[in-house]
């Protein structure tokens, strides 16, 4: 069996709806949604497991799907986007996974081209600053996750994590930790001072995680946290998931 072209992208779904989380909330976007992670964080809901084929809507935002095999070229990609940017416009590409750096050799020869048709917003867990240090130049946005240890039920990769803000402070446009009950003020502390010191223009989104779609921190509590933290880092937001409340992708 030939093996597969290193240019070619293992997918799980492409959509087109309203960003749900953070400062782009609420902008609409063309959602690209990698296959393959090299975390596996306790809360995570994503299915990003490889599968024979991916689904993509057959017009963008709506209910009708239809299945493609895996893995998919650039090219076919790239004319999919761009028959679906000519019916709607998108304000940018939300690139997410997954991790969809654990695919950058196949990113590194589609995002110069894709890049044509719109802006990219990676979406990302902040521990591959390798893969990233070569697509930058095609990322406008980028939205990077801080694992905390007491929701991603690993150790925080920090030294990861620093080396990835060094390279992308410029094109971030938030740093997001999803909290919950078990999450402590000196965990949040903590991180407010790492963002602060790699990043300290960037916005830190505080995130309630989401069970049933609704968030499992009462507003009470996400105030007393937020309190604790923009003493530390100014620019802190409380941001929860709005597409899960709008029964949207």
């Amino acid at each position: 069996m030939p093996a597969t072209p290193v240019t070619d992208l293992r997918l799980k779904e492409v959509f087109s709806s309203l960003q749900g989380e953070g400062v782009l909330i609420g902008r609409r976007q063309l959602f690209v949604r990698l296959s393959r992670c090299n975390l596996d964080c306790a809360y995570c809901d994503t299915d990003y497991v490889d599968s024979p084929t991916w689904s993509a809507e057959v017009e963008p935002g709506g209910a009708e799907r239809r299945e493609y095999p895996n893995p998919t070229t650039p090219a076919f990609l790239t004319e999919l986007i761009g028959r679906w940017q000519s019916r709607i416009q998108h304000h940018s590409l939300a690139l997410t996974g997954g991790e969809p750096l654990v695919q950058g050799e196949a990113l590194a020869e589609w995002l110069p081209v894709v890049r044509g048709i719109l802006p990219v917003y990676l979406e990302t867990n902040g521990t591959l600053p390798e893969p990233l240090e070569q697509l930058l130049p095609y990322i406008s946005w980028v939205s990077m996750d801080i694992k905390l240890a007491g929701t991603s039920g690993s150790p925080t990769p920090w030294g990861a994590h620093a080396a990835f803000l060094a390279l992308s402070q410029a094109k971030a446009c938030q740093v997001k930790v999803v909290i919950d009950l078990q999450t402590t003020e000196d965990e949040l502390v903590e991180a407010a001072r790492f963002v602060h010191r790699h990043a300290p223009q960037t916005p830190l989104i505080l995130q309630p995680k989401t069970v049933a779609d609704r968030p499992t921190v009462t507003g009470r509590h996400l105030l007393s946290l937020q309190g604790t933290v923009v003493r530390e880092h100014p620019a802190t937001l409380v941001i929860p998931q709005v597409h899960p409340l709008l029964s949207i992708r």
